[in-house]
């Protein structure tokens, strides 16, 4: 756009703990200590239940008595004491937000362990931590540098995949990289304490999105192969395994052949939606969305303008590279203004957005759907993402003139009624 950045108020992201928590509450026996006040435990508790695990989180119930009054140690000792009652528990999360009397908690003023349960403290200030999914990289490095077994011999032929994905493309990940002679792979953020003990050993990261920087970091730390990108789009996906291939020292021609006969696949899926035809805006703060435009150009489809609530990081250097390349502007840490500026500016005959930005597009007669729920909670990678992601906007492009018959419909009540 030939506009300034918009000086907005509205930062797409709910509040970064929460990107945290659901590292945290899936991890089996763990049960979250949160140090905060009441507003933050009311707020977390509500999307911890709702959008991660179904698990409550457990407070001191910390108000500002307790805080300014100086007992907020002792009354978190004895919460972490009352949990670890429970044999089940074996992880607690101490987890410290905004206030900053929580933010400053001293680390070795608390325990190690209590009962059969490790203590583990997790910041996750927002005056620090810009966005949720950042806050997921702070949860899970904060839990490799305590528990990674960094220190063992690497497992040769081993992989870690960082970065929460769809279910099936974390199964067909691992199927394509046996293919290419990998001996083992462990998926981060993971459900089990010995997930990130054994990813400690892993010979290559597949850091598979772009705000995992802390994380990339620590391994590169322990002389790990860190490995960038993910396997979303043809080019992608061949580019992807050979990266793999190299890190490990597999057999180049196998390692080839594997990445030509996936890349083949996804070309194959894509075919159908030869002719799709459209102008696309993506707008998400989930991280993963340069390579979801890059499947997008890939196919044909007109994508001006992108937008995502993370920052740029030397691991999308990447898809900003070829999104730049291809005419896409790739706005970073937006607003929502930012947004609503572009669809005044684009055409746009379909908007991937945040719930505000969506409803803003369908008062305009624009057909819009929410990100999260229609693009992170479907497959991906490989043919089968390229396939599924491509069907779902070929049909809503398809039934573009509805939305148009529904906003005529609309203002013509309003009308009526008035």
């Amino acid at each position: 756009m030939g506009k300034k950045s918009c000086s907005g108020l509205h930062p797409q992201s709910m509040c970064p703990a929460f990107g945290g928590l659901r590292v945290l509450t899936r991890i089996d026996g763990a049960q979250v200590c949160m140090a905060a006040d009441q507003g933050c435990l009311y707020g977390l508790t509500f999307v911890s239940q709702f959008y991660a695990a179904r698990k409550s989180i457990i407070s001191s119930g910390l108000m500002n008595a307790q805080i300014s009054g100086g007992t907020m140690t002792d009354d978190l000792r004895r919460t972490i004491e009352e949990i670890a009652l429970d044999p089940s528990v074996r992880l607690i999360p101490v987890v410290s937000t905004c206030v900053a009397e929580t933010a400053g908690i001293a680390e070795e003023l608390l325990p190690r362990q209590a009962g059969n349960a490790e203590v583990v403290l997790v910041r996750l200030p927002a005056f620090q931590i810009r966005t949720h999914p950042e806050a997921k990289d702070v949860a899970v490095s904060t839990l490799l540098e305590r528990f990674g077994d960094f220190a063992a011999s690497r497992k040769p032929k081993s992989v870690a995949l960082v970065g929460e994905i769809f279910p099936v493309d974390a199964m067909a990940v691992g199927a394509v990289l046996q293919k290419i002679g990998v001996s083992s792979v462990v998926a981060l953020p993971g459900t089990a304490l010995e997930d990130y003990r054994e990813a400690g050993r892993a010979e290559a990261v597949a850091v598979l999105h772009p705000f995992y920087e802390k994380t990339a970091a620590l391994f590169r730390e322990h002389g790990a192969s860190v490995v960038e990108g993910n396997p979303i789009g043809a080019n992608a996906t061949a580019g992807w395994i050979s990266r793999i291939g190299e890190a490990l020292g597999l057999d180049a021609e196998a390692v080839r052949a594997v990445a030509q006969e996936e890349a083949s696949k996804v070309r194959e899926a894509m075919a159908p939606f030869s002719g799709l035809e459209g102008r696309v805006m993506v707008a998400g703060y989930e991280g993963n969305e340069l390579p979801v435009v890059r499947l997008l150009l890939e196919a044909g489809l007109d994508v001006p303008y992108a937008s995502t609530s993370i920052a740029r990081t030397p691991l999308c250097l990447e898809d900003d590279r070829v999104l730049s390349m291809l005419g896409t502007e790739v706005r970073y840490r937006k607003f929502l203004e930012d947004d609503m500026a572009a669809i005044e500016e684009y055409a746009f005959d379909l908007v991937i957005g945040t719930t505000s930005l969506d409803s803003y597009a369908k008062e305009r007669g624009i057909p819009a759907i929410y990100y999260t729920n229609n693009i992170s909670a479907r497959p991906l990678f490989f043919a089968a993402g390229a396939a599924t992601v491509l069907g779902m906007l070929g049909g809503l492009l398809r039934r573009k003139e509805a939305w148009k018959t529904m906003k005529e419909y609309f203002e013509g009540t309003r009308q009526g009624l008035s």
